[in-house]
């Protein structure tokens, strides 16, 4: 059966009058699932959609603008298309099923068909962005992605990376990134270079938890199956059948990067995730990530994936505050 004749068997819509309009659910659980706990997902529908919502029995009742019903109807017929594939659907479901309606006239879950099945949830990409990303991460050997804070690119690598380890196709996945961060002196901190890093790597391990499970994480961890380390451990290592991430590459030097890049044996993969705006060195320095970028131009077997400010899918204000600071960046340069 067809993911389009589910979702006809599933929901009925019915025109009350020009400004009401009524939707059934048959299915009970993924009725539950939609509305969510106290009907939170369903008031959180009625604020992003700017209508009126009743919610009684199997029955939903819908009143607003044409517009607005419209943007509502779409964004729950994308919350059952989610649901048949996950079977959950997520706070951030809520916000992304609306946004992709009126950003880009679809809210058809399958448009963004790349998913990835790890041990504890399926994960699915949330926009046209994501979607290529998971594909570039799949087929090639070097994949780069610039982009603002929220738009999944490190979540995303670690659930590739995870995937790839479960299927036996690589031995291991190695997490990192630069010993340096806005504002902080890390010198100051206490512990050896991996404990005053290790709080800066947390959304990694979180990635992990997230996928794995905490138990089965700290299982592999412990053994090294999955390793979390600031860059400069990777010095002098050759890493072979490995599945390699780092994170926040815009704060490498030169050297740094090359030395990430040339770490590579056979059969690992390595994933190079940064934002050029957010760049912490010293002004003397020159990024690692801006210079490699030019470098590697046109080399075959790598690929690049540039998200930007509508590709973030954290909460709604986010995307405006990167839009902001962009603006005013602009301005001043």
């Amino acid at each position: 059966m067809s993911e389009i004749s589910k979702l006809d068997q599933n929901l009925i819509i019915k025109k009350i009058d020009n400004n009401t309009v009524n939707l059934q659910i048959i299915d009970n659980e993924m009725l539950m699932s939609i509305v969510g706990q106290f009907d939170q997902n369903l008031k959180s529908l009625s604020k992003l959609t700017s209508t009126d919502v009743f919610f009684r029995g199997n029955s939903i009742t819908c009143k607003g603008n044409k517009e607005s019903i419209n943007v509502f109807c779409e964004a729950i017929k994308f919350l059952i298309d989610k649901y048949f594939l996950t079977k959950i659907i997520e706070k951030e479901d809520i916000i992304l099923s609306v946004k992709k309606n009126i950003e880009i006239e679809t809210s058809n879950v399958k448009s963004f068909n790349q998913l990835i099945k790890t041990p504890r949830k399926t994960v699915i990409a949330r926009s046209e962005k994501q979607s290529e990303y998971i594909k570039a991460l799949k087929e090639n050997d070097i994949i780069m992605s610039l982009g603002p804070a929220g738009t999944g690119k490190s979540f995303l690598a670690v659930s590739v990376g995870v995937t790839m380890l479960m299927e036996k196709k690589i031995d291991r996945v190695i997490l990192s990134r630069p010993a340096v961060e806005a504002g902080e002196k890390l010198g100051f901190l206490p512990g050896d270079m991996k404990e005053k890093v290790d709080p800066y790597l947390r959304p990694l391990y979180d990635a992990l938890y997230e996928m794995l499970g905490f138990e089965q994480a700290a299982r592999l961890l412990e053994k090294e199956i999955l390793e979390v380390a600031p860059l400069a451990y990777l010095r002098g290592r050759t890493l072979n059948n490995a599945f390699i991430i780092m994170d926040e590459s815009q704060n490498t030097s030169v050297d740094q990067m090359k030395m990430f890049l040339t770490r590579m044996g056979f059969g690992s993969y390595a994933v190079i995730n940064g934002d050029m705006t957010q760049i912490d060195l010293p002004k003397n320095i020159e990024s690692g990530l801006s210079h490699v970028l030019k470098v590697l131009d046109g080399l075959e077997d790598i690929g690049f994936t540039s998200f930007n400010s509508r590709d973030v899918v954290r909460h709604p204000l986010v995307r405006k505050i990167v839009d902001a600071y962009y603006k005013f960046d602009q301005q001043k340069n």
